[in-house]
């Protein structure tokens, strides 16, 4: 018996118990998964074709492993133009093991792996308890504040009225003017010279 099945945007055919490399899948290492589209089953006796699916057929493999696939080299080069790069990718795959091929659908549940019990995860009850001791925080920090306001006032006006009662008593000295230096006296200007004698007889 073997069915083709479409998972992560490819097609595989799949017996029970072949191991396939698939694209990489959510999940850890031993959770079971189911794909539900299936294309075509075949049994020794007749072959059920979907259009384009089967409505109950389904297909159920187990998480083996999740592996990385070879390193593919990406070499790009334009010629007379000094230009070359080159790039390397790897693939993430998962492995999976097929365990059951059905037509009719699967009534059991699928097997996930258990949680670690150190990571407990955190009760519902105690969601709400956090969020009420956050929202009322604002509201004793903004009493605070109010309280803490009006005291603060009288405290600052004293001083202020001390700073104006100290400078009434101490008032500053004014600067001693510099004495203005004494003019000094200036020389009385000389007379010009008498002209010549002998001019001033004639």
């Amino acid at each position: 018996m073997y069915a083709i099945v479409s998972i992560a945007g490819q097609q595989f055919k799949v017996e029970k118990g072949n191991k396939v490399f698939v694209h990489k899948l959510p999940g850890e290492i031993g959770d079971e998964v189911s794909f539900d589209k299936v294309l075509l089953i075949s049994n020794d006796e007749k072959v059920n074709v979907g259009a384009p699916y089967l409505p109950e057929a389904v297909v159920v493999a187990q998480i083996v492993s999740q592996v990385r696939g070879d390193k593919v080299l990406v070499f790009k080069k334009k010629r007379r133009k000094g230009y070359q790069k080159l790039n390397g990718h790897r693939q993430y795959f998962t492995q999976i093991l097929i365990e059951e091929i059905s037509e009719a659908g699967v009534s059991r549940p699928l097997k996930k792996k258990a949680a670690d019990p150190g990571k407990e995860a955190p009760s519902k009850t105690a969601a709400p308890v956090v969020k009420a001791e956050k929202s009322e925080k604002p509201v004793k920090q903004e009493k605070a504040v109010k309280a803490a306001a009006p005291k603060a006032a009288p405290k600052a006006a004293p001083k202020k009225a001390a700073h104006k009662t100290a400078g009434e008593e101490k008032p500053k000295k004014a600067p001693a003017k510099k004495a203005a230096p004494a003019a000094e006296k200036k020389p009385a200007a000389k007379k010009p010279a008498a002209k010549s004698e002998g001019k001033s007889e004639k």
